[in-house]
């Protein structure tokens, strides 16, 4: 690779690994995500610089380039990515959904409790 490429990507990897860093010191991003885009920036520094253990890598899987081994990864981090997240939604949904009954339910009773308060004050009347 050459050392123009290096370090442009050196510095792009340096870049998102700042963001990251921000975004996890300003409570914008959780930990485990942090972690997982710190992990990201890593391994992008650890090729950039390493370009070797790309190509090694490339020759492992039968890939004919290293940007191919680049695609197939970075499409597999990416499939993986929104299953996590489809995961995480779908729990969210679950929860919404049984708080939505849970104060339906809560809005019922206390409806009923006044109802039933106000028939006994015109009772007593």
């Amino acid at each position: 690779m050459p050392i123009n490429q290096k370090i442009f990507a050196g510095v792009l990897a340096l870049f998102f690994f700042l963001i990251v860093m921000d975004l996890a010191r300003r409570k914008k991003l959780k930990v485990e995500y942090s972690i997982l885009w710190t992990l990201t920036a890593a391994i992008i520094l650890v090729l950039v610089f390493w370009y070797e253990s790309l190509v090694v890598v490339t020759r492992l899987i039968g890939a004919v380039l290293p940007t191919t081994t680049l695609f197939i990864f970075g499409v597999m981090f990416l499939l993986f990515l929104n299953l996590h997240f489809s995961v995480r939604l779908s729990g969210l949904s679950e929860q919404v959904k049984n708080l939505g009954q849970e104060l339906g339910i809560h809005t019922m009773k206390k409806k009923n409790h006044e109802d039933t308060k106000a028939q006994g004050e015109e009772k007593s009347k």
